[in-house]
């Protein structure tokens, strides 16, 4: 028996708004990341006190903008008591291109030279950005895990109920559907 739609739509749902929180927290973690970097004080033993930024950072950045962004229009599409539809952005496709758009950016970063050193920070967590860089790369884990499970799920439902072309809404009544006119 296919997968109802209710309970589906709820776990989405709440998947997304959990995306939207990690987004959240990931733009401030590599925010103040960026911020330390390109402003060290002459004295700072990191980089000699020589001012940079990690590309890893920026990257993670960008991903985590996009990423609220898009948690941002699923949650106005999926929200309950509304029906908001936008032709093949707002379908289950849509929404599986979407998601491994973002499942590929939150996947570039981990296996890049800076951030397999960043694995290793037990030895500096007395120090605030350390723990800041810690945070960073378990949110980035944690954001990905959740993209990946989304992805999952929207593929596993939309091939099981044969709705790749319907809208991620869920709401099937052809009749207050705006899009899928003459597809039922």
């Amino acid at each position: 028996m296919p997968f109802g739609i209710g309970s589906i739509n709820a776990i989405r749902t709440l998947f997304y708004v959990l995306l939207f929180m990690f987004s959240a927290v990931m733009i401030g973690l590599t925010a103040a990341r960026l911020e330390y970097t390109t402003h060290l004080p002459p004295y700072d033993p990191l980089n000699h006190g020589v001012s940079f930024y990690d590309p890893i950072v920026a990257e993670l950045l960008a991903s985590a903008c996009l990423t609220l962004l898009w948690s941002l229009f699923a949650l106005h599409i999926l929200w309950p008591g509304r029906m908001f539809e936008y032709g093949v952005f707002s379908s289950f496709l849509g929404e599986m291109v979407g998601l491994f758009i973002l499942f590929v950016l939150w996947l570039v970063a981990p296996p890049s030279p800076p951030y397999t050193f960043w694995a290793q920070l037990g030895w500096c967590h007395e120090y605030r950005t350390c723990r800041i860089l810690t945070a960073l790369v378990a949110f980035a884990w944690i954001g990905w895990a959740t993209i990946l499970f989304l992805l999952f799920i929207t593929i596993l439902f939309a091939v099981l109920n044969r709705a790749l072309f319907w809208q991620m809404h869920g709401r099937y009544d052809p009749r207050a559907s705006t899009f899928n006119k003459g597809r039922a």
